[in-house]
């Protein structure tokens, strides 16, 4: 990178860094040395027995859905159920607490009649934050299909305005997740969050990074000669700061392959060595560190959550040790 590119870069991450609205995980995770860690947990019975199942499992932080992922329409939350989420959350001390919007969500819609449905449950999901007091809350940005890259991602821009345009969003951050790039979907270039944060800016959107994603989509995690590559282009790009949450993912699909499966820590294409020099580097330290792997089988969460754990305990000794961008 140039010296008056990474000038241009560290002088658009202070802009945002002063621009961003404070919540109450602001102040901590800038002094943080490692990743608070946590899993995608499940909400039967109630959201609140996620932080509990978080708690139980010795997480810091939790992602829920807070609703069914795969329908249009939600039941409303009542008063009880998010009182006692809120307790819940006070008495286990969980957070961030990241909420996942569903999957039926596609903001880059050709299609009006999918775009405005769309629409309206993301702007649904974003109440459904701010009632629970959550602090972030991740979606995909979506599908061009039926258009070109160019303009998916501007519909999906447009979407997010007019989606939260009126919301009052202190203390809660919208984070654009990078794609595998299946099909049609956008996202899968750092480039890609970029243009759309930058059409967004009243918004101040934050960035997911989900490594499974970016591995299959080409961003080479394996060698510390790639996974530097990759630091450099988030910096560059979105600017590190800005990724507030790691979907921490090996892979069962290969490299560059734009497929999108996930799979348990050590055991896919991505590898546990390079995995660890993610969980350990300090750029990312601030972010919370989250599993989506597959819980087939009892203690599937327990296994990949310890592996996890195992490279952040060497934290401090390896760390420095850990390739560097040169942009930040």
């Amino acid at each position: 990178m140039s010296t008056s590119k990474r000038s241009k870069s560290i002088s658009s991450t202070k802009a945002a860094q002063t621009s961003r609205r404070v919540s109450r995980v602001d102040k901590e995770v800038a002094r943080r040395q490692s990743p608070r860690i946590g899993f995608h947990a499940p909400i039967a019975g109630g959201l609140h027995n996620a932080l509990l199942k978080a708690k139980e499992r010795g997480c810091e932080t939790v992602q829920i859905f807070s609703r069914n992922p795969r329908g249009w329409l939600a039941r409303p939350l009542d008063l009880e159920e998010v009182e006692t989420f809120k307790r819940v959350r006070g008495e286990t001390g969980i957070g961030p607490v990241v909420i996942h919007a569903n999957y039926l969500i596609n903001l880059a819609a050709a299609d009006e009649g999918i775009r405005e449905k769309s629409v309206a449950s993301f702007r649904e999901e974003v109440e459904r934050g701010l009632q629970l007091g959550a602090d972030y809350l991740v979606v995909h940005p979506g599908s061009a299909r039926g258009s070109c890259e160019a303009d998916g991602i501007r519909t999906c821009a447009e979407s997010l305005k007019a989606a939260c345009g009126d919301l009052d969003l202190t203390g809660f951050r919208i984070l654009i997740e990078n794609t595998a790039g299946q099909g049609a979907c956008i996202g899968h270039r750092f480039e890609h969050l970029r243009e759309i944060m930058g059409e967004c800016r009243s918004l101040d959107l934050g960035v997911c990074l989900d490594t499974a994603h970016a591995f299959t989509a080409g961003y080479d995690l394996r060698d510390e000669d790639g996974f530097a590559a990759t630091l450099d282009a988030l910096a560059g790009n979105v600017g590190l700061p800005n990724v507030r949450a790691v979907h921490f993912n090996d892979s069962k699909a290969e490299y560059n392959s734009r497929v999108d499966r996930h799979w348990h820590i050590g055991e896919g294409h991505i590898g546990a060595e390079a995995l660890a020099r993610v969980a350990r580097h300090p750029s990312l330290a601030h972010a919370a560190f989250l599993l989506e792997t597959p819980q087939d089988e009892p203690g599937d969460d327990v296994r990949n959550l310890a592996a996890l754990r195992s490279f952040t305990s060497s934290q401090h000794t390896d760390g420095e040790n850990a390739p560097c961008s040169t942009s930040s």
